[in-house]
């Protein structure tokens, strides 16, 4: 379960916010609603390195696409996704 606490608890207990944040992530809430999550910079480092093994994976496949050919007409296939029919 995600650790929350209100805008006004996290500023008035910022230190326990961050001894929190390096257990797991912790949700700040405002009027009751969701505005931001702290975590540690370890599992920061660690979704950034996801991110970026993912933009690399998505990339080779394109450049695969291209070079096999594999691919289409730009503003045609626009024209049918602003349509819809990839929906």
């Amino acid at each position: 379960m995600l650790e929350t606490l209100t805008a006004q608890e996290a500023r008035v207990r910022f230190g326990d916010l961050l001894l929190k944040s390096q257990k797991g992530p912790v949700q700040i809430t405002r009027s009751g609603k969701p505005v931001s999550v702290i975590l540690s910079a370890d599992d920061y480092e660690i979704i950034e390195e996801f991110k970026m093994r993912y933009l690399k994976a998505k990339l080779a496949r394109a450049q695969d696409d291209i070079d096999n050919g594999r691919v289409v007409d730009g503003p045609p296939f626009f024209d049918d996704l602003l349509a819809g029919k990839y929906d």
